[in-house]
C-alpha cells in the first residue's frame, strides 16, 4: 500500500470524481497547491495512440502565450559566426567542439540545448547522455536550426518541447500554480490545440482519452476535454 500523507488526503477530499469545466479545474488546481515551494501546473493526457508504431508517435513543441513562469537557460552549439550570433541573441552558454567535450564530461547547467545542423554529426555522440534527459537537439523539437535568434527567443519566452511516452501519455508543465486561472487556461488551450494539430496520421478511433491537471504536489483534477476543445480563445483570455 502506498501511504498518502494527511495533507494530500485533505486536498483529495476537495476534488470530486467528475469532469470539471476547464476554468473551474484550474481554480481548484490553485486551491490545492499548498506546498512550501512554487508548484508547477501540470497536464497529464492519455491519448488513443500506440507510440511503438512510427505513425502513432507525437513529438512537437508548444508556445505557451503566458510563458512557463521559469527562467530557461539556453545552451547553443554552433560554429564560426553563429557562435557570436547565439551570444548576441541571449544564449546563456555558447560553444563549439569544446562545449561538446564539456557536456561529455558532465556539464549540464542548461535547460535547453540548441545546435546548428552542421554540428549535429559531432553532437550525435552526446545522445546517450542527453537523450534520457530530454535535451538532445532535434529538428522536430525546433532545436536544430540555423535561425538561432528566433529559437533562443521562443524557448526563453515559453516554448516547450513535449512527446507522448511509450504508453501514449503526454506529461507537460504548462505554467506555475501562482498564475491566474485565466492565464493557465490560455496556456492549456494552446497545448490542446497543438496536440490536435499534430494528431499522428496512424491515430485511429478516439484520440483524447483522459485529461488531468494538477499542481506538482496536488491531487489530479479531471478536465472536460470537450469543453476545452469547444472553448474559443476569446473566452479563454
Amino acid at each position: 500500500m502506498v501511504k498518502i500523507s494527511r495533507r494530500l488526503q485533505t486536498l483529495q477530499a476537495k476534488v470530486e470524481d467528475k469532469d470539471y469545466h476547464p476554468l473551474e479545474a484550474l481554480a481548484l488546481l490553485k486551491d490545492t497547491a499548498t506546498a512550501k515551494f512554487a508548484e508547477a501546473a501540470e497536464a497529464h493526457i492519455r491519448l488513443g495512440i500506440d507510440p511503438k508504431y512510427t505513425d502513432q508517435q507525437l513529438r512537437t513543441t508548444v508556445a505557451l502565450p503566458k510563458g512557463t513562469g521559469q527562467i530557461v537557460r539556453v545552451a547553443v552549439i554552433a560554429r564560426g559566426e553563429k557562435v557570436n550570433e547565439a551570444s548576441i541573441a541571449g544564449a546563456d552558454i555558447v560553444g563549439s567542439e569544446e562545449l561538446i567535450d564539456e557536456i561529455q564530461k558532465g556539464r549540464m547547467d542548461f535547460d535547453k540545448l540548441i545546435a546548428t545542423p552542421d554540428v549535429m554529426p559531432q553532437v550525435a555522440k552526446l545522445g546517450k547522455l542527453l537523450g534520457p534527459r530530454g535535451l538532445m537537439p532535434s529538428p522536430k523539437g525546433g532545436t536544430v536550426t540555423f535561425d538561432l535568434g528566433s529559437a533562443i527567443a521562443e524557448f526563453k519566452a515559453g516554448k516547450l518541447e513535449f512527446r507522448a511516452d511509450r504508453t501514449g501519455i503526454v506529461h507537460v508543465m504548462f505554467g506555475k500554480a501562482t498564475f491566474s486561472p485565466e492565464d493557465l487556461l490560455v496556456n492549456l488551450k494552446a497545448l490542446q490545440e497543438t496536440i490536435d494539430r499534430n494528431r499522428p496520421s496512424g491515430a485511429k478511433g478516439r484520440y483524447w482519452r483522459t485529461f488531468y491537471v494538477s499542481a506538482t504536489m496536488g491531487p489530479s483534477i479531471k478536465i472536460d476535454v470537450t469543453a476545452l476543445r469547444d472553448l474559443k480563445l476569446s473566452e479563454a483570455g
